[in-house]
């Protein structure tokens, strides 16, 4: 029976076969940018061939995910304010299974409440028009938020004077929520807490 990788393995190959992609080690040559051959001889396409050949490679790793039931699932810490919490999200180049959406739905509450814990006095802001923009909430718009979706994460950006706590609060499929493009399947919206007086950078 052949090995079967782990998480953190197929992380590993994806980050170096990402690299070997971005310094042209990789290329998917028959990538053309209009289809036209009069006008793609002019037009540069290294950089298209290396992002197909890199989107190409993660796209096989995800099927080889769902076949050998590998979760995309990786488990983080954070500590603010005395405070600390583990918790699982999905890694940005993998996929979640269906188990590991029962994990993230599983650990919502104690994200949640550590959250709630840690921004209480902050303001707090929704971020919209892909997080160009942010709109000053209450806790209460964020809990009718927190009531409505499936699981969450955090982020957190920290500076001797500086603090932001980013809450994303989603449903569906994680590699689908953050970008817009899974809806209204999947999506996710981003609360950012700060310190009175400060704004969102995040």
């Amino acid at each position: 029976m052949s090995k079967v990788y782990t998480t953190e393995e197929l992380i590993q190959i994806l980050a170096a076969e990402r690299q070997a992609c971005l310094k042209g080690e990789r290329l998917k040559l028959e990538v053309k940018v209009s289809g036209n051959p009069v006008i793609d001889q002019f037009i540069r396409t290294d950089g298209l061939q290396k992002f197909t050949a890199y989107q190409d490679f993660k796209a096989a790793i995800h099927d080889y995910q769902r076949e050998n039931q590998v979760s995309g699932v990786i488990w983080r810490e954070m500590t603010v304010k005395g405070k600390s919490l583990r918790y699982p999200e999905v890694d940005t180049q993998l996929i979640a299974l269906n188990s590991d959406l029962e994990i993230l739905k599983s650990a919502k509450n104690s994200i949640w409440d550590f959250w709630c814990a840690v921004t209480a006095k902050m303001d707090l802001y929704l971020s919209f028009n892909n997080s160009k923009q942010h709109q000053k909430v209450t806790i209460a718009d964020v809990e009718r938020i927190a009531h409505i979706t499936e699981w969450a994460s955090l982020w957190k950006w920290e500076n001797s004077n500086f603090l932001e706590i980013i809450l994303q609060l989603g449903w569906g499929k994680p590699e689908e929520a953050s970008y817009k493009r899974g809806r209204p399947k999947s999506g996710s919206e981003f609360i950012h807490a700060v310190n009175p007086g400060n704004l969102p950078i995040g």
